[in-house]
């Protein structure tokens, strides 16, 4: 009986011991995922765009407060990479004073909506880092500022690199972006959607 209850004991406390072993290896599990983050910066909303085609100006200010200073109707301020950057949907070949231009994204995929939102985003993550597949109501266009940035649609896959911007698809293209290089993606991105509609669904790939 002695012999018995002696190897019952190891089991009971084996049978212990595993929850708290799941709990301390949950969080080891969950961080060797990478996480793709996304902070939206600044919105606006229009009740109509103007006259296209349209294209994203990219420029940068030596301070977020400058590139607000200069902010027009169809402009939006935003910091990152320790810049103040103005990101104006607008004509080809437009240009804000104050601003140095680095990219011109477009043309944008036009898209009629009784509102429209305005919305750029930093996103990015350390390689390997993606979305989930989704979708947006309108289009969006990427700049880079580090790292290099994977879309897959199902027209393929695309890449841009540091100091390239990307054109958005039409809208509601099903989409997965992704950190594509070997150090950290940091990235601007820039969207003209349907205001009315949810704003990033969830999609698949058919």
């Amino acid at each position: 009986m002695k012999s018995r209850m002696a190897s019952i004991r190891p089991l009971a406390v084996l049978a212990l011991a595993l929850p708290v072993m799941s709990l301390w290896l949950a969080p080891s599990i969950a961080a060797a995922q990478p996480q793709f983050v996304i902070k939206p910066v600044a919105e606006k909303k229009l009740a109509q765009l103007p006259a296209g085609p349209l294209y994203w100006w990219v420029e940068n200010f030596p301070t977020l407060a400058q590139a607000q200073a200069a902010e027009g109707p169809t402009s939006l301020a935003a910091e990152a990479a320790g810049k103040g950057w103005l990101l104006t949907l607008g004509p080809k070949g437009g240009t804000i004073p104050g601003g140095t231009k680095v990219a011109e994204v477009g043309p944008v995929p036009p898209i009629a909506a009784p509102e429209y939102l305005l919305r750029i985003t930093h996103s990015g993550g350390p390689p390997g880092a993606k979305t989930p597949v989704h979708s947006h109501p309108g289009a969006e266009a990427f700049y880079v500022l580090s790292g290099r940035m994977g879309q897959k649609t199902p027209h393929g896959v695309s890449y841009a690199e540091a100091g390239e911007a990307m054109n958005g698809h039409d809208g509601d293209m099903p989409m997965e972006v992704f950190s594509a290089g070997t150090t950290d993606l940091d990235q601007l991105v820039m969207f003209v959607v349907d205001a009315t509609r949810p704003f990033a669904p969830p999609a698949k790939f058919e």
